[in-house]
């Protein structure tokens, strides 16, 4: 028994035990979250499938240096590093989309403002928002389909280019006119900015998120893919069903009443102008009060 103690003592005495501070807990809490939000953001997105691909190859590998098969490992070796530039291009769509979902955390963006020369001060208007979800709910009760993108912070110029002018003031009636069936501007999207409706028909990315219903067509797709690209808000009204569902941030709601329509719209325009509110421009602390 004291041999076996004296070998605990001697061993323990001889075990570095390294000292953690409390930067190497902040790294471990950095690193957890980073390979966490990694592999929840990978999980949604086709590249779930290929890691599982390289998964296997790395276990392959394993494999073969465990049986010391030589010629392949020279092979692996070698190929590594163009395995890293393909990844790199198959990836391209997924990393794109992460790098944009980055940028659209509000960190530090929330004290300093990063905008074009032409700012948006203008934000919808209680008045837009009714007239907003009086439109989607009149058209979902005669089952015309409808898809209505209202921008908030990150513009969509490059969307409202692929679409037809429009620039007339929000009202219920305009929305139903425009996707009454076989009109010019009812296929596409219309794009909200402020209190106006600035395009119609414009076309709006895919989402390509496998988690999402089989049953759902073309239009809630595009709907969660403005939402999954940029932080707007989307309002879709399916035409087999007349059910008013809600896209933001990559997230589908279904068949939304519209009292709870109205509650996000009206959440959403508050949030928006309180952030708007109080900015840090060039050191200068700037209220610009909350006037729509």
């Amino acid at each position: 028994m004291t041999a076996v103690n004296n070998f605990i003592q001697n061993y323990l005495s001889n075990l570095y035990i390294p000292r953690i501070t409390w930067t190497d807990i902040i790294e471990i809490f950095i690193i957890a979250f980073v390979l966490y939000s990694f592999l929840v953001w990978i999980k949604n997105t086709k590249a779930w499938a290929l890691l599982k691909g390289i998964i296997i190859v790395v276990l392959f590998a394993l494999f073969a240096y465990i049986l010391n098969l030589r010629t392949i490992l020279w092979i692996a070796g070698k190929t590594i590093s163009v395995g890293i530039i393909a990844l790199v291009i198959i990836f391209q769509p997924e990393l794109r989309r992460a790098l944009e979902q980055l940028g659209r955390k509000k960190l530090v963006l929330n004290f300093f403002n990063f905008g074009d020369s032409h700012e948006k001060d203008e934000r919808y208007s209680s008045k837009t928002a009714d007239e907003i979800v009086r439109a989607a709910y009149e058209m979902g009760a005669v089952k015309t389909g409808a898809l209505i993108v209202i921008e908030q912070d990150m513009m969509l110029d490059e969307y409202v280019r692929t679409g037809i002018n429009v620039d007339g003031i929000v009202t219920s009636q305009l929305l139903i006119n425009i996707f009454e069936h076989n009109t010019p501007l009812h296929d596409g999207a219309v794009i909200i900015r402020g209190n106006r409706v600035v395009a119609a028909t414009c076309y709006l990315p895919l989402s390509d998120n496998v988690n999402l219903s089989k049953e759902l067509g073309t239009r809630h797709r595009a709907g969660v893919g403005i939402s999954e690209v940029t932080d707007s808000m989307t309002i879709i009204v399916s035409e087999e069903t007349g059910a008013v569902s809600v896209a933001v941030g990559g997230e589908l709601i279904r068949d939304i009443d519209e009292h709870s329509l109205r509650n996000k719209l009206e959440y959403l325009r508050k949030r928006t102008i309180d952030v708007k509110s109080f900015k840090i421009w060039r050191g200068r602390i700037k209220n610009e009060g909350k006037n729509i």
